[in-house]
């Protein structure tokens, strides 16, 4: 063997090797092999803040396996991710296999096909110490911040808790947004509403709403002001007074990144932030599809670049051409501007071949692969498109002294539309199409309402609607992202209601407690800036020690102040309100926390010990006995439904009833989720199945 080349996963190894052929020999270091101990702090303050790593405990045979191949070797090459933590990786393995930082064995796959590979080693490079520094400077701050602050919460409010520069912010939106809402005060107003049709031929109704009176806009608050004006409009005849038609074209979004690619994949797929990086890590790193072999199917996934290279957009050019035609194609080619404090080391999220569609590829692809990749390649190709064009038109309509407004579109070009169309948070109703009207035409009214309507609240956020926040507030990176919500939610600080992130009272409680002794900690701005930090430490224009410094004074000043203000004192977390009652004594149940999670137990303790488990009720019912079947958590945590008459009936099932009834027999169904998707009927006898939800 001549040259060993080390990257980061087997997946990725595997794919690699395929490449580069038998004179070199392809391993994996499984992520980081050295960090900082588990155990202590593992940062020598009084030594400006040097970090003391040292090798992940349990990868001992791992390190020796790596060194006995580098020792074989003639050339080593460390082609560990093309990010700061792959930069940092290769760092601490060329340290503990000997290799000088120095000469060129750094290679960098932005996406693992034939051409990115052997790209990316015919241009081997020094390891880049700058990107090293700045993934430094978060580790060893981050480890300051957690080590010091967290024991400060276990003190304070309740064992095992953390905090964080991110997770903190995020927490502190989150209960914000919570409080927001809350105090939020709904106010009415109401709109009036009238249906109209063109006399003559059976064209279709249409809807126009009322804009104002005489010449004025009009603001209706109440019922009564309602009334007023249906009223004066009883017997009004309508008429057409202007009509403005025009055009307007819709441009394609741009490719993913990151956190695009999270908000679309939730909006879209109903994915998670982690399932959606699990399926896009698999996809980088390369998957086995006929034909074809193992192949990476889309490029490095956290990356917040929109940069896409002339190759890709050619590609994309000649499948746009071959599949839709030549008027689909923009006239100049499509170029997006990335923010401006984007890494642009390597591309949007792209397909990196994308004369593969994802239809070629579907039975060799997992189905959240698919779901994925789909996703990433229609994206793709629409960002490469000509914009639609919907024909506009703009109605004002009198009828008496009240002026009426009707909008509508058609589309008359589909453009990009044809593939994809962007996902929203908060979907729009888009004008319909109106019939051919002119000024002064007659209209005939079918219908005249009052509706009450109320002004709503701001929206709990969701993953997909808090990662572009905290985006968009520069609060952590694309790599952070998923780390942060999962953290807050397993600390029990963010619980989900469906898609919806809720604050706990312990969230609430413990931002409470950072706000009032931990301002800059949780403040948005401040966190932003240590960002900022970060990034110049990553192009070389500060050194990483002079960020940490620049913190850890004041932080730690205000640590012992806040250990001093609070010194004997403890932070009691609210009982959770239940609808449930004490069937012992009548008094109301309240949730608490204990060894085993969360319970229910009666508020009059300790007049009343009475305690339960808190059970979830599902729409089935037990195949076995007829009795509710609950959702219920085994001490591992997993998640399963068994009979509510456990242990008298012994039914248990890892898969979800759901309220649908078996056609044949009229029993619970089953929902079997994974690669092998299916509902079937669970009673005995019964065969009933079909594939997919």
């Amino acid at each position: 063997m001549a040259k060993l080349v080390i990257v980061e996963s087997p997946a990725k190894a595997k794919t690699i090797k395929k490449y580069l052929g038998r004179e070199y020999e392809v391993v994996a270091s499984m992520g980081h092999i050295r960090d900082l101990p588990k155990s202590k702090l593992g940062v020598d303050i009084e030594d400006d803040f040097t970090p003391q790593y040292i090798n992940i405990k349990g990868k001992g045979p791992l390190i020796k396996s790596l060194k006995k191949e580098a020792a074989k070797a003639d050339q080593v090459y460390l082609a560990t991710d093309p990010d700061r933590e792959g930069e940092a990786i290769s760092w601490h393995l060329a340290y503990l296999l000997g290799l000088d930082i120095h000469q060129k064995n750094r290679v960098a796959f932005h996406e693992i096909t034939k051409s990115g590979v052997k790209g990316g080693m015919s241009h081997p490079r020094e390891i880049d110490l700058d990107l090293v520094d700045a993934q430094q400077a978060r580790r060893v701050l981050d480890r300051l911040v957690g080590y010091k602050l967290s024991p400060f919460l276990w003190k304070k409010v309740r064992p095992g808790l953390s905090a964080g520069r991110v997770q903190s912010v995020a927490v502190r939106l989150i209960v914000d947004r919570e409080r927001e809402i809350r105090a939020f005060d709904p106010e009415e107003y109401w709109s009036i509403d009238a249906l109209l049709k063109k006399e003559g031929r059976a064209y279709p109704t249409f809807s126009a709403k009322m804009y104002g009176k005489d010449g004025k806009k009009l603001g209706i608050a109440n019922q009564q002001e309602a009334e007023e004006v249906l009223q004066q409009l009883e017997g009004a005849v309508y008429q057409v007074t202007d009509v403005k038609l025009g055009s307007r074209q819709k441009s394609p979004a741009p490719p993913f990144t990151t956190s695009t690619l999270q908000q679309e994949a939730s909006r879209k797929l109903g994915f998670q932030a982690q399932r959606t990086m699990r399926v896009a890590q698999s996809l980088y790193e390369g998957v086995t599809v006929k034909g074809m072999g193992a192949v990476g199917l889309i490029t490095y996934m956290r990356t917040d670049s929109m940069r896409v290279s002339d190759e890709a957009r050619a590609a994309a050019g000649k499948v746009i051409v071959d599949r839709y035609g030549e008027n689909y194609l923009p006239d100049r080619p499509r170029y997006y501007r990335s923010k401006a404090k984007a890494q642009d080391g390597h591309e949007a999220i792209r397909p990196t071949m994308p004369a593969v569609s994802p239809d070629q590829v579907k039975d060799s692809l997992a189905a959240d692969q698919y779901k994925l990749y789909k996703l990433i390649w229609e994206r793709f190709i629409a960002s490469q498109m000509a914009s639609a064009v919907y024909d506009t038109a703009a109605v004002d309509i009198k009828a008496n002294q009240y002026l009426f407004k009707a909008s509508g579109r058609s589309l008359r070009f589909p453009g990009f539309t044809a593939v994809y169309v962007e996902g929203k948070d908060d979907e729009t109703e888009q004008g319909a199409k109106l019939p051919p009207l002119s000024a002064n035409e007659m209209l005939q009214l079918e219908k005249l309402d009052g509706n009450q309507h109320f002004t709503q609240p701001p929206p709990r956020y969701t993953e997909a609607s808090l990662t572009k926040t905290l985006e968009a507030l520069g609060i952590g990176r694309p790599s952070t992202y998923v780390p942060t919500i999962t953290t807050i939610v397993q600390r029990e600080y963010v619980e989900r209601e469906q898609k919806q992130l809720k604050p706990t009272l312990l969230g609430e409680v413990t931002t409470d407690l950072m706000k009032d002794h931990f301002a800059n900690i949780v403040d948005v701005s401040f966190t932003a800036k240590i960002e900022e930090d970060f990034d110049q430490v990553a192009d070389g224009s500060m050194p990483w020690k002079d960020a940490i410094r620049g913190f850890y004074q004041e932080f730690d000043a205000t640590l012992q102040k806040a250990e001093e203000d609070m010194k004997g004192e403890r932070v009691k977390i609210p009982d959770e309100e239940t609808d449930e009652v004490c069937e012992k004594c009548g008094r109301p149940m309240v949730i608490k926390r204990g060894r085993y999670g969360r319970f229910l137990a009666c508020s009059g303790y300790p007049d009343c010990k009475n305690t339960r488990k808190i059970v979830v009720p599902t729409p089935g019912v037990c195949p076995l006995c007829g009795g509710k079947i609950l959702k219920k958590k085994s001490a591992k945590g997993k998640i399963y439904f068994g009979c509510e008459h456990n242990p008298t009936c012994s039914f248990m099932s890892w898969d979800e009833p759901i309220a649908e009834r078996c056609p044949n027999c009229q029993k619970t169904l089953f929902r079997k989720k994974g690669k092998t998707a299916r509902v079937y009927c669970a009673s005995e006898g019964c065969d009933y199945s079909r594939v997919g939800k």
